[in-house]
């Protein structure tokens, strides 16, 4: 398929330099391709709304799901992505389980690079910014009744952002959710489904009431084994191990939790990837033996927890700061994301 390019007779400002919050500003163009029957008329066109049915399905039975990834200005000018194929490799996992046509995954390539070097204008150069961009699929075909959707919008748009969480690699609260859930064996937890993040927010809003700023989800069915975090996934230094919870169909196969992985097995740690109880990090904690707890993700890279509320009972990691290891991981991602250190790993895409 050939991108029709349409480029826009009325280009925004760009957001001053220092003063860049994330998700609140988009570029001038987006790309935009339409599925009936088979996935068609790809177009990068001027940011703008679009129409859509009160029918249309999407908005009755939540077909729609999206990806997140980010592309990086390097201090010599070039741009760079951090591993867009696994990107859009998830995104058609997602895409299978929610019965949407996946789509051309060398094709979805093609099409972002070509939008990032229209848009490479806009990716902001202050320490820790980047250019979001946001992979969606919505159902949009006018029917009501509860079958898939013959009919679809894929759509990329663009934000520049600075850091996820306003106090940077500052340690955040988390709050232990101990009533709602996330996700069950079976469901679409290790997918980016867009009624996931729906279902999480009486659990967010709670967890702010009571100061916190993220939560952090147990399994559905014992509500003892550790899931991730709202916006992330969770790892656990204890005694020199760095721990994670297994992949679990109610977990997102996070790309930045895969990399940290990877990383530290090179660097020669002991990685264990399995059933991380609540209670077993509470006993670390109390032993003196639990050393470090941050988060990873797209958004915020690596996030250290400093701070655990669970069952009315407050754990303070690390003096809530950022641990040695957390530091070490977040310089190396970063360095290999901006192009400051080698990419040993094969991990970038040059745009």
């Amino acid at each position: 398929m050939t991108i029709k390019t349409t480029i826009t007779q009325t280009f925004k400002p760009k957001p001053p330099k220092g003063d860049i919050s994330f998700g609140k500003n988009f570029t001038d163009h987006m790309f935009i391709m339409e599925y009936n029957s088979g996935w068609h008329s790809p177009e990068i066109k001027p940011y703008a709304p679009f129409l859509i049915d009160p029918a249309a399905m999407v908005l009755h039975y939540g077909q729609a799901l999206f990806e997140g990834l980010k592309a990086y200005k390097t201090d010599d000018g070039r741009v760079l992505l951090f591993r867009p194929r696994d990107n859009f490799l998830r995104l058609n996992s997602s895409c299978d389980r929610l019965c949407i046509p996946q789509v051309d995954v060398d094709f979805a390539l093609t099409a972002l690079l070509e939008l990032i070097k229209l848009e490479q204008d806009w990716i902001p150069t202050d320490e820790l910014t980047s250019l979001y961009i946001r992979p969606f699929i919505i159902a949009t075909e006018t029917a009501l009744g509860v079958h898939p959707s013959h009919s679809y919008k894929f759509m990329i748009i663009l934000s520049p952002v600075g850091s996820y969480y306003p106090g940077g690699l500052s340690a955040v609260p988390i709050y232990v959710e101990d009533d709602y859930v996330r996700s069950v064996r079976g469901q679409a937890g290790y997918t980016k489904a867009s009624a996931n993040y729906a279902l999480s927010l009486k659990a967010q809003v709670k967890a702010k009431e009571k100061g916190y700023i993220q939560v952090l989800w147990l399994d559905g069915v014992h509500q003892k084994y550790i899931d991730e975090v709202g916006a992330m996934n969770i790892f656990f230094k204890i005694n020199g191990k760095i721990i994670t919870p297994a992949l679990e169909s109610a977990i997102l196969p996070g790309i930045t939790r895969d990399s940290v992985i990877q990383i530290a097995k090179k660097w020669g740690y002991e990685v264990e990837e399995r059933l991380v109880e609540i209670d077993e990090i509470y006993k670390a904690h109390a032993d003196g033996t639990l050393e470090e707890v941050f988060g990873t993700g797209t958004a915020a890279v690596i996030s250290p927890v400093g701070e655990l509320y669970w069952e009315g009972r407050t754990i303070t990691i690390n003096d809530s700061k950022i641990g040695a290891f957390s530091k070490r991981i977040y310089d190396e991602l970063t360095g290999i994301q901006y192009g400051k250190i080698a990419d040993s790993f094969g991990w970038t895409v040059e745009v």
